[in-house]
């Protein structure tokens, strides 16, 4: 069984290297021009990254089947597509699909 302090030192171990990997691009990009293509493969990141959560938590993997569709989250992610699309402002869409689940697992 880890002590306290081994355990204090294995949390303050990956607070360093979350932080480090979280700082350290800014720090090494922050002085240097990336090429227009390099910048404009970047600008698609955040779409594919926000694309790939909203779809893992679409679906409910079972083991030897095929992924079953998660009916909260998807009743949930129809308003707050329309709002995404309507308001494309983010913490309005954050609102809002917190707000939809909450209701839709309050109903159901």
């Amino acid at each position: 069984m880890p002590t306290l302090s081994y355990s204090l030192l294995v949390i303050a171990g990956c607070a360093l290297v979350t932080w480090l990997s979280r700082i350290l691009p800014f720090v090494l990009l922050k002085k240097t021009n990336l090429p227009k293509p390099v910048l404009d493969y970047l600008s698609f990141v955040p779409i594919v990254i926000m694309s790939a959560l909203w779809f893992s938590s679409l679906f409910v993997q079972h083991l030897g089947q095929l992924p079953g569709l998660n009916v909260n989250n998807f009743l949930a992610s129809v308003p707050t597509v329309l709002a995404a699309i309507i308001s494309k402002n983010l913490l309005i869409v954050v609102i809002v699909g917190i707000i939809s689940l909450a209701l839709i697992q309050l109903i159901l």
